[in-house]
């Protein structure tokens, strides 16, 4: 049975842990690896320059906006391709995150947690923008 009164505190948990973590993953792709580097990388493992930049502004972006509670379920929806990007980048590494080049199971774990978060919402302390939330109701975001 789920406790609806601390429910709403365990979703703003949920919610602020991905944002930090998010934010922290594309901070560091700018300011410990470089955007140059970042991008760098990405082409030496045959992706496009683009990608580089659209990972950054999707962890750096999603996470300011799941640490403010704008949009959850659909910015948690939206950060699903690049958890799965990242857990299929490390899956010839093998299962550990501690294995050479990193294992499969870290980025697999946030994939997860992307779907719970969508699943329950943004939780307690959500920014409530009220444009957004005519297009919600409406079923349009």
């Amino acid at each position: 049975m789920i406790d609806s009164r601390t429910a709403p505190y365990a979703a703003l948990l949920l919610r602020l842990t991905l944002g930090v973590a998010f934010l922290a993953h594309g901070l560091l792709k700018v300011f410990v690896f470089t955007i140059p580097g970042t991008v760098g990388f990405f082409e030496s493992i045959g992706y496009p320059a683009l990608f580089a930049y659209l990972v950054i502004l999707a962890e750096v972006g999603g996470g300011l906006l799941l640490l403010a509670g704008v949009q959850v379920r659909l910015v948690s929806l939206a950060l699903l391709p690049t958890m799965i990007g990242a857990t299929l980048l490390h899956v010839p590494n093998g299962w550990l995150f501690t294995a050479e080049g990193g294992g499969w199971e870290y980025p697999a774990f946030w994939t997860l947690v992307l779907l719970v978060q969508a699943l329950l919402g943004p939780g307690a302390h959500a920014l409530k923008i009220p444009a957004l939330q005519k297009l919600e109701a409406r079923g349009l975001a």
